[in-house]
């Protein structure tokens, strides 16, 4: 185990101890990480899926966020587990989305129903809250952090907009001389564009309350109240001021959601720490965008190329590391 520098050098050194064979040598990110994700299963003795989009370091394109493709490294990843042992979801994304957080949170609950732990060594926003607020508690360290959930329409916060087309209302009606700058601005929405958010919002908010009533919260007499006051909390649009507002543990525990610390178990910090640098390593120094790995060394890989003409082309990747474990 170790920080940054330690497990790059880490990483290097097993470069250079296989230097004379090229193919294995170029597996060194992958065999490091491979080791500390084990590591964390051994500890925990729970299954274990890393869920990492490098959004932080790469250019964009499609697929840094949570896609209904997702649901094919996870199939992949979660095929032989003992669902018996539960799951720890390592989440590390920008969030995506709506339809596709919804459909593999209904796929992983019928995997491993309500034993499934949020572990978010960093950042996880947006849908990425979503997914961790459908779980029965959240991990997180001093520098995590969640994110509002208010749902994107068109790219724009569906919050902002409904917040915009009342306050012209308003003022059109108490001052009808702004009308004419009011018409400009709304007449610039496209047709049904006010239901479209009022829709999404309202399937974000339905979504996480019942995800929220029955994992979370499960028989406490007071699920549906906590869930309300949670979901208003990271929806709340005045409050918050934009869809990217970090929302860290103190915050989350005192709107409600069960949060434990990572650093309450020195052991457990350091493995999860570690294997959050080994992945944000491979996101920063090879062509991988995003990864999807179990502890048996499953891991469905998307990747960057370049093709000859020039700009970014994409690949999927999934591979079982040579000498990982398998059932």
């Amino acid at each position: 185990m170790g920080n940054w520098v330690e497990i790059l050098n880490e990483i290097n050194q097993y470069r250079q101890d296989h230097i004379t064979d090229p193919q294995e040598a170029s597996r060194c990110f992958d065999r490091v990480r491979q080791k500390y994700l084990l590591q964390l299963h051994q500890k925990t003795n729970r299954n274990i899926i890393a869920y990492y989009s490098g959004w932080l370091s790469k250019p964009p394109v499609f697929g840094l966020e949570i896609t209904h493709e997702d649901k094919n490294g996870f199939m992949m990843a979660i095929h032989r587990l003992d669902r018996n042992l539960g799951l720890d979801l390592i989440l590390h994304t920008p969030g995506g989305q709506i339809s596709a957080t919804e459909s593999l949170v209904n796929y992983l609950r019928k995997m491993f129903k309500d034993n499934i732990r949020a572990i978010v060594p960093q950042i996880a926003m947006s849908a990425g809250t979503m997914i961790a607020c459908s779980c029965r508690e959240i991990f997180m360290a001093k520098h995590s952090n969640l994110g509002p959930i208010d749902p994107q329409a068109r790219g724009v916060a569906a919050y902002g907009v409904i917040e915009e087309f009342k306050r012209a209302c308003k003022e059109v009606k108490a001052d009808p001389s702004k009308t004419s700058m009011w018409q400009q601005i709304i007449g610039k929405y496209h047709p049904t564009f006010l239901n479209e958010c009022e829709n999404a919002k309202n399937r974000s908010n339905l979504f996480v309350t019942n995800q929220l009533k029955s994992v979370m919260f499960k028989d406490d007499p007071k699920a549906n109240k906590k869930a309300k006051h949670i979901v208003k909390s990271l929806t709340d649009y005045r409050k918050n001021k934009g869809h990217d507002r970090p929302i860290h543990a103190e915050e989350c525990e005192k709107m409600g959601l069960k949060i434990s610390r990572i650093e309450s178990e020195p052991e457990f910090q350091e493995l999860v720490l570690t294997v959050h640098h080994c992945y944000m390593h491979a996101l920063m120094n090879t062509n991988a965008f995003k990864l999807i790995e179990n502890q048996n060394g499953i891991c469905f890989s998307k990747q960057m190329t370049m093709p000859p003409m020039g700009g970014i082309a994409m690949m999927q990747m999934p591979v079982q590391l040579p000498g990982a474990q398998s059932d």
